[in-house]
C-alpha cells in the first residue's frame, strides 16, 4: 500500500485503485495510464514539482493532454518565474519516483495548484504512488486533502 492510498483510506474517502501493466519503455508515463486503461486524457491528471525563483517547490496537477503554463503557475504562487523542478528533487522531495508521483501522501507536503478544468469532471484520475497505480477520485475530494487552488494551469 502506498503512502497515497493510505492517506486516503485515513480520511475516509471513496477512490477507486486501478493497476495496469507499466511498459519500462514508456516516457510519458499519464499518457500510457490514459491509453492502457482507456480513459479520457483530460480526465488523467499528471503530478508535477515546479520550483519557483525564490526557491520554493510547489505541486502543480494538469490532464495528461495539455502542457503545464509555468507563468500562470508563478503567478499563483507570487512568484515571478517557475521552473519544472529536476526528477531527482521531485523524488526525494515528495518520496515517489518519477512517473509514480501522487499528490497525495507525499514526504512534503506543499502548496498545490489543480488545473481548473478538474472541477468539471465528475471523477479524475491521479497515480497511485507508483508506475503502473491510478487513484480515480472527485475532483473536490482531492482539493480538500491536498489544499489545492484550482486555476487555468493548461497549455495546448
Amino acid at each position: 500500500m502506498t503512502p497515497a492510498v493510505r492517506t486516503l483510506k485515513a480520511a475516509g474517502i471513496d477512490f477507486q485503485l486501478t493497476e495496469y501493466s507499466h511498459d519500462p519503455r514508456a516516457e510519458a508515463f499519464g499518457e500510457e495510464a490514459a491509453k492502457t486503461l482507456g480513459l479520457a486524457a483530460q480526465t488523467v491528471f499528471k503530478t508535477l514539482l515546479a520550483k519557483l525563483d525564490d526557491g520554493r517547490l510547489v505541486v502543480a496537477l494538469v490532464p495528461v493532454s495539455v502542457r503545464l503554463d509555468l507563468k500562470a503557475l508563478a503567478k499563483a504562487a507570487g512568484a515571478r518565474k517557475a521552473t519544472l523542478a529536476e526528477p531527482s528533487l521531485a523524488e526525494r522531495t515528495t518520496g515517489y519516483v518519477v512517473g509514480g508521483i501522487s499528490p497525495l501522501g507525499q514526504k512534503k507536503r506543499l502548496p498545490t495548484f489543480l488545473d481548473e478544468s478538474a472541477m468539471a469532471l465528475s471523477t479524475l484520475h491521479v497515480s497511485g504512488g507508483r508506475r503502473g497505480l491510478e487513484i480515480s477520485l472527485a475532483p473536490d475530494d482531492l482539493v480538500t486533502l491536498t489544499d489545492a487552488r484550482p486555476l487555468a494551469l493548461a497549455r495546448s
